[in-house]
């Protein structure tokens, strides 16, 4: 399941190597998606909230968007021409040619080429409902805790943060690693903690996904030892901290 600093990652990519550079070539195995159209253009910006990335383009006719929602499949990677690519072909949704850069769209279940004003009601419509952005800086803690105080006060923190209701972005493995490094069991319930310790709770996996989005592997940061987590994917291996074998059941 991607997670926001996956997104923010591949979004920041393709503003280093794709924006400001005209499209020499585009395709899409997508009946619905006209991506020859935006040859001739150029890219002018990458957008994400949650889950959706949207690239702007410009400079032919009307400013048009192609919209992608990752959901659990989609990525986006960037080769130099002649690359191999990391996933087969038949998996590309979309390529975008610019000059010795290519941009690749796989496995994404929702891919939109629409001009800038219908994007931007299709796209009020879409995360309307969102909860702030986790990854933008700074957070904002305020209104994630009013949008958590929404929410019934029997609600378990670990579903709390995957609400993205409250706060877009947070997939499984920073709502193990935050709430292990807070203090708090999973199951606690919300109206047993204080705005304080809510703010802390979202402020925290904040911190973990901005380094993950810098490139220097969040879980590296924040475990023992190259790649090693706190507690996600550990179950039945000793804490860090007490050596107590650590214990895992769905929520």
């Amino acid at each position: 399941m991607p997670e926001g600093d996956t997104i923010h990652r591949a979004a920041s990519g393709l503003r280093r190597w794709i924006v400001g550079r005209e499209v020499t070539a585009a395709c899409s195995s997508l009946p619905s998606v006209d991506a020859s159209s935006l040859v001739g253009s150029t890219c002018a910006s990458v957008d994400v909230h949650g889950k959706h990335l949207m690239m702007r383009f410009s400079g032919i006719g009307p400013d048009r968007v192609l919209h992608t929602h990752m959901r659990m499949t989609g990525s986006w990677h960037v080769y130099s021409t002649g690359e191999s690519w990391q996933r087969p072909q038949r998996q590309a949704r979309v390529v975008i040619e610019c000059g010795a850069r290519l941009a690749v769209c796989f496995n994404a279940p929702v891919v939109e080429l629409t001009t800038d004003a219908d994007c931007r009601t299709a796209h009020r419509e879409a995360v309307g409902h969102l909860g702030p952005d986790i990854l933008v800086a700074p957070p904002d803690l305020d209104e994630m805790v009013r949008r958590a105080r929404c929410r019934p006060v029997t609600t378990a923190l670990g579903e709390l943060l995957l609400d993205q209701r409250v706060a877009a972005g947070i997939g499984n493995v920073y709502r193990c690693e935050s709430l292990f490094l807070e203090g708090h069991n999973p199951w606690r319930s919300l109206g047993s903690v204080d705005g304080v310790a809510v703010a802390a709770l979202f402020g925290r996996a904040a911190a973990l996904m901005r380094v993950g989005v810098d490139g220097t592997g969040a879980l590296r940061d924040v475990g023992r030892g190259a790649g090693q987590a706190w507690v996600y994917g550990r179950a039945g291996r000793p804490c860090h901290l007490c050596a107590s074998s650590i214990r895992s059941r769905p929520q």
